[in-house]
């Protein structure tokens, strides 16, 4: 009884009841890779030399944050915060 109290205080009864709980964490994933390719998209440009390799970083680049920002509105209409799913990792960059 008590176990069940404190997992119920925790949160912990939540999430394993929550229906959506593999969306939300397949949604936090695709945010985590989204903003790696928009870093890795950033140092492409900062090692772009010629007019083309600039151009293709910049389209990349701008390819990336229009994702990782469609990724990062979705989460929030979906009110999904990193800790709430049970991740116990935070987006850092």
């Amino acid at each position: 009884m008590m176990n069940v109290q404190w997992r119920t205080f925790f949160g912990l009864r939540a999430r394993e009841t929550d229906p959506y709980l593999k969306d939300k964490q397949e949604l936090l994933k695709e945010i985590r890779v989204a903003h790696t390719d928009w870093q890795h998209a950033l140092t492409r440009l900062d090692y772009a030399s010629d007019q083309d390799e600039i151009d293709y970083a910049i389209f990349a680049l701008e390819a990336a944050e229009k994702r990782f920002e469609m990724l990062l509105k979705s989460a929030k209409r979906l009110r999904i915060h990193v800790l709430d799913v049970g991740t116990g990792r935070t987006m850092e960059g």
